[in-house]
């Protein structure tokens, strides 16, 4: 939903304020900054230090749930899932042998190598397939290419699961975007179909949404399983792995894997502390919850986090989502040439950033949904609004924004106790920030994927010295990306769904 799709004039003027807030907030901050600075420097270089402060106590307490989610996380790696699966036995919920997994997975105009890795990794997970329903979910508008990536796939792995099917998205559907949310709910609407046929309960389907280039880690489905079976109010819930860009990570340029990492730690501290976790990217959910609340909506770009404030709006507020502290693997953002990869990677985040569409739609239904718990609302509402704003805000306010007093603040102000005080104490507090990313990048050479023999040992060390590069990514590949969405949010200049082009090493292709 969009300002200009609402026909009742005071629903689209408040739509409209709130597409407007998270931009407003965000130059707002930047800009008064700036001008502060000119007309009272002492103001702003006190809301330096204070930010300052509470940035070290922010980065130190994300840091304990990144540890403390990485131990668990390899902890559940060497689990053997499926053997505790087949040991539940619950009177309220399906058994583990009613239990079937739907997997869609949407593709475009990708080439065969990438999906063909993604149905191996399907394949070599420790779960059985004869319980498992595969969907190829391909666009007319991709044309022949499709087709024929389609058609070699069915041939090589369609004997492999319960059932496999391939559905074609047609083109043009009046109301729709040309995304990953149309396709997705057209294939989930096809499938519906074989699963009412054999008469499966809907309850017993949990169905898992993939991006084409993602890797399950083989215990993905056990973990899936056992989550879904043991936790409280399991219909109510989406189930979020973590993300690891590492497929082509070695291939990919410094600043990428920088980004890459950065989004898998991010995801890896928000599973530490699941009430502010929401569902990105490749998720799950229960099949019965998916038809319930309508399936993806088609028209937008978020649709993988939208989902979620779907289902939470849907239930009255009676929806979370569970961490699943289990991995998939995806692609690096990597094209032809280092700055095609950069330009790339600036427009892939400024899609997800583009998350900010969900702000009017969050509060918008908070307001009329008089079901949801009032400090429910106030807590989430704050949050998804906190968090676009920090995307946008943080690492400018810190390595650029600090200095701006010390520069334009006058001879008055340079002469002052404070002035002279300011990039010592400046200084100090982002020195201790620095463990931060001190954990992360000790972490990183944990979980490295193995290098390829192609590489010398020598890119080992490299890996671990690209993270002075960190303050470069968080702002150029960050902060004016996110920055750069809700400006066109703010101007009410929508975007659509940007694909992102994406190579492995000697083979190109499009994702």
């Amino acid at each position: 939903m969009r300002a200009d799709q609402i026909k009742n004039r005071k629903d689209k003027i408040i739509y409209r304020l709130y597409e407007i807030l998270p931009g407003f907030l965000s130059w707002g901050v930047l800009l008064g900054s700036i001008v502060l600075s000119f007309i009272q420097p002492v103001w702003v270089a006190i809301f330096i230090i204070c930010f300052d402060v509470y940035w070290l106590i922010k980065v130190l307490y994300l840091a304990v749930y990144l540890l403390v989610s990485y131990r668990r996380l390899k902890k559940n790696e060497k689990e053997a899932w499926l053997e505790k699966c087949k040991k539940l036995r619950s009177t309220d919920r399906p058994k583990f042998e009613e239990i079937y997994h739907l997997v869609i997975i949407p593709m475009v105009f990708e080439d065969i190598e990438i999906v063909r890795q993604t149905f191996q990794a399907l394949v070599c997970a420790n779960y059985p397939k004869d319980k498992m329903i595969v969907v190829l979910a391909t666009e007319e508008r991709a044309g022949i290419l499709a087709e024929k990536v389609a058609s070699l796939i069915s041939a090589e792995f369609g004997d492999k699961f319960y059932h496999f099917q391939i559905t074609k998205h047609p083109d043009n559907i009046v109301g729709e975007l040309k995304g990953k949310g149309s396709n997705e709910t057209w294939a989930a609407k096809e499938i519906k179909k074989f699963i009412d046929e054999r008469g499966l309960s809907y309850e017993s389907v949990i169905t898992s949404v993939f991006d084409v280039d993602t890797c399950v880690h083989p215990e993905y489905f056990g973990v899936l399983t056992y989550k879904f079976l043991t936790v409280e109010d399991h219909l109510h819930a989406s189930y979020q792995p973590v993300p690891m860009f590492f497929n082509n990570l070695w291939d990919s340029p410094a600043l990428m894997r920088i980004v890459a990492m950065s989004t898998t730690f991010w995801m890896l501290m928000e599973q530490g502390r699941p009430e502010k976790l929401y569902t990105f990217s490749s998720h799950s959910m229960n099949f019965k919850t998916l038809t319930e609340i309508g399936f993806w909506e088609t028209d937008v770009v978020s649709e993988d986090s939208r989902i979620f404030w779907q289902c939470f709006n849907y239930y009255n507020g009676n929806y979370r989502c569970e961490p699943l502290l289990i991995p998939v693997y995806m692609d690096t953002v990597l094209a032809g040439t280092f700055w095609q990869s950069v330009v790339n990677q600036y427009k892939q985040q400024r899609r997800w950033a583009y998350g900010a569409e969900n702000i009017p739609y969050v509060l918008t239904r908070f307001s009329k949904n008089k079901k949801i718990p009032f400090f429910k609302k106030l807590d989430h509402g704050f949050w998804v609004v906190e968090g676009m704003f920090s995307w946008a805000t943080n690492s400018i306010i810190i390595f650029l924004a600090g200095w701006m007093p010390l520069f334009v603040g006058g001879e008055a102000f340079s002469k002052s106790l404070l002035a002279q005080n300011l990039p010592y104490v400046t200084q100090v507090l982002m020195t201790m920030a620095m463990l931060g990313m001190v954990v992360s990048a000790t972490l990183s050479m944990f979980l490295l994927p193995p290098r390829p023999k192609r590489y010398r040992q020598h890119k080992i060390l490299f890996m671990l010295l690209q993270w002075a590069l960190l303050p470069i990514s968080t702002i150029c590949l960050g902060a004016f990306p996110a920055l750069d969405a809700q400006t066109r949010l703010m101007f009410g200049k929508y975007m659509g769904f940007w694909v992102t082009e994406k190579a492995r090493k000697h083979d190109k292709s499009k994702i």
